[in-house]
């Protein structure tokens, strides 16, 4: 089969590798931004309280910790959500009184905020150079004009070309 023939065979059988590939990352984002609120208050204030460092314990949240501050921070938070706030607010007044490192994730501004694009720009990247080392692949080679069976050598490296031969044929054996 000549390349005209495969690189047909090629391009035609890319939709069907990049159809599936667009399907999976359209589902990625419509469940990364599709998120749905907890229906109960008990599921808001565990997840909220999940958000949190417990202040007391070294590595664990607010709703992990079995220290007594934990325990009145999650009743706090009850009580807040009970009075209308949202868990911005709530978050909010926790960050107002423990500061910043009260945190379980950084936020996505300022400095921090590259922990949260950094992997998109990776991502990016990583796509652009798939799809520019795809395009190369691709691309079909440019035949070497009619009536010449080489490249044009200068007259220099067709020296340096008969003087390699010219070893070669010295060492070849008999």
């Amino acid at each position: 089969m000549n390349a005209a023939g495969t690189l047909w065979r090629v391009r035609a059988g890319l939709p069907r590798l990049l159809v599936p590939l667009a399907a999976g990352l359209a589902t990625l984002v419509i469940v990364a931004v599709g998120g749905h609120p907890p229906a109960s208050q008990a599921q808001q204030v565990q997840q909220i309280a999940a958000g949190l460092h417990c202040p007391i314990c070294k590595d664990l949240s607010v709703a992990d910790s079995p220290a007594p501050l934990a325990q009145q921070m999650r009743q706090e938070i009850a009580a807040k959500l009970g009075a209308g706030e949202s868990a911005d607010q709530i978050r909010a007044g926790f960050v107002a009184a423990y500061g910043p490192s009260v945190l379980m994730s950084p936020p996505r501004q300022g400095v921090a905020g590259v922990a949260y694009y950094l992997p998109l720009l990776v991502l990016a990247a990583g796509v652009v150079a798939a799809f520019t080392a795809l395009r190369r692949w691709l691309r079909t080679p440019q035949p070497d004009p009619p009536g010449s069976a080489s490249p044009r050598l200068s007259a220099s490296q067709r020296r340096a070309l008969a003087k390699a031969v010219a070893r070669l044929r010295e060492e070849e054996p008999g």
